[in-house]
């Protein structure tokens, strides 16, 4: 299957948080265009998730330890590990979740 990303409609999955969301078989690939100042409150989930920054600055909570995160960074988020995070800047965000985000579908 061969997708084009212009071709995924964005949805809004909380406010501020607008992402183009493309579903395997066992992993989902979210491109996010995230507002400045939207959170996500913390939460955790059974996927493992791997947040990478493609632009902006975006602070990230993860086990309780706080860093700011920048272009080109990446993030690993164990299975089950509490994490929250805020755009300190309008920012795009790339996330791999593996198994499939069921929850985004």
């Amino acid at each position: 299957m061969n997708i084009h990303l212009s071709e995924i409609e964005p949805k809004e999955i909380m406010p501020g948080y607008h992402g183009k969301l493309v579903h395997g078989e066992t992993m989902t690939l979210a491109f996010w265009d995230v507002k400045e100042g939207a959170a996500v409150p913390e939460h955790f989930h059974v996927n493992e998730q791997i947040m990478h920054v493609l632009e902006g600055t975006f602070e990230f909570t993860v086990a309780g330890v706080t860093r700011v995160y920048l272009p080109g960074e990446l993030v690993i988020i164990p299975s089950n590990t509490p994490h929250s995070g805020k755009a300190l800047t309008a920012c795009k965000l790339m996330d791999v979740f593996s198994p499939v985000r069921e929850a985004y579908k």
